[in-house]
């Protein structure tokens, strides 16, 4: 492999992470903007999840779809217009006052945010090889666990200011704009020439034969099972564990703020952790890894309900740990696309995991939310959370690895 093909190997992933890294202002704000919305709208937390769940649909169903045109279409310019929609609803929904409105908006924004994951994995897929796969996802995973620091941090810093909840819709997303635009300048599907001939060409099989070899792959379909109840304790960490600790009265606690800081800290560190341990201590298993992180991400949840509220110290340690092991094993989770189906169906792959993932968070979002309501007590989230770890290890502990030789038979 020569220095040029190299550096355009760094350049890529770098400015697809970098593009990646403000993809959540316009979407993980919402879990910001929740308190004042329902004040403000004078609706209950079991509307609020409801909003939440039309936007984990959007996602959902936009994966199942936009991971496949990844394997078709242009990567660059998936990610690029669905970053331009996403911007466009955030900033109309800021201006809605009707809460109808506001779930249509949301749903619609999940699916403009589903055109920029699995894309970009299929951009990074295309530019290295199996060799160094887990190293490449857990750097583009971690820009995604960065991307909810940028997210917390303006949030937290518009808060103490004193904007109102609208504002969260419109400031961050202008992050994004600028990112989508140097990306849509910058990045390039796939190499030009074959400098690396690891890296794999894309094979002319038809889109229906592609979701069917996804579908009788039964070790992909239990891993995304895992995935599933994986992404449901994650989307309860990021949404309400800032309902959570702005309480009644955070203004007179604004430490808390800085609290729910350390859970994306940690979610960025855990993600380049675990995709560079996957490599090398778990020797390519997958499965071990994310088995593990699950499993201590159980133990976490549990330590966090027992835990004071009031004591910062304690509870900014925990979640950054929880952070660190609820989201570090999705680094692992991406590369068993490839792993288990062949690199050509990466977006496929990708695509229905994150699809499954979101389907499940999806549901779990009003279930939560009702739970607040019903014990008036946002601490119960954490053994709901702890219990989802405890089943997505015991899923993906079902998994094991396939040959390279069968891998690739099955898709190449």
């Amino acid at each position: 492999m020569d220095r040029k093909f190299r550096a355009q190997q760094w350049k890529m992933l770098l400015v697809t992470m970098f593009c990646y890294l403000f993809f959540y202002t316009g979407r993980h704000n919402f879990g910001w903007a929740a308190m004042g919305m329902a004040a403000d709208l004078k609706i209950p937390y079991t509307t609020i999840g409801w909003i939440s769940f039309s936007m984990l649909i959007g996602y959902s169903l936009g994966q199942l779809i936009n991971g496949n045109l990844a394997d078709r279409f242009s990567a660059r310019l998936m990610v690029t217009l669905g970053a331009y929609l996403s911007i466009l609803t955030n900033i109309a929904i800021s201006f809605s006052s009707s809460p109808t409105m506001i779930m249509i908006l949301w749903a619609c924004n999940g699916y403009f945010q589903s055109m920029a994951w699995a894309p970009g994995a299929k951009l990074i897929n295309n530019w290295w090889n199996e060799r160094e796969r887990g190293k490449a996802f857990g750097f583009y995973t971690m820009a995604a666990g960065m991307s909810s620091m940028v997210t917390y941090l303006i949030s937290i810093v518009l808060l103490q200011q004193g904007y109102e909840w609208r504002m969260l819709f419109r400031l961050p997303v202008l992050l994004l704009l600028i990112s989508a635009t140097v990306f849509l300048i910058l990045a390039r599907d796939k190499p030009l020439t074959k400098t690396d001939p690891s890296v794999p060409l894309i094979p002319a099989i038809g889109w229906k034969d592609q979701y069917r070899i996804v579908l009788r792959n039964k070790k992909f379909m239990i891993a995304c099972l895992g995935f599933g109840f994986e992404s449901m304790a994650r989307y309860g960490l990021i949404f309400w564990v800032p309902v959570h600790y702005l309480g009644n009265n955070w203004k007179d606690n604004p430490g808390n703020l800085w609290v729910t800081f350390l859970l994306p800290v940690g979610m960025a560190a855990g993600a380049l952790t675990f995709g560079m341990l996957s490599d090398s201590l778990f020797k390519k298993d997958r499965i071990k890894a994310i088995a593990f992180g699950m499993t201590v991400s159980a133990v976490i949840a549990v330590l966090v309900y027992i835990s004071p509220i009031h004591n910062l110290w304690l509870g900014g340690g925990l979640m950054l740990l929880a952070g660190f092991f609820v989201y570090g094993p999705q680094a692992c989770f991406w590369p068993l696309s490839p792993d288990l189906l062949g690199s050509s169906l990466t977006g496929t792959g990708i695509g229905f995991m994150n699809m499954t993932g979101y389907l499940f968070a999806a549901f779990g979002e009003p279930l939560l939310g009702y739970a607040i309501d019903v014990t008036g007590d946002t601490n119960s989230i954490f053994i709901v959370i702890a219990v989802l770890c405890l089943f997505s290890a015991l899923s993906v502990a079902a998994v094991r690895r396939v040959s390279v030789s069968k891998r690739v038979a099955l898709a190449d």
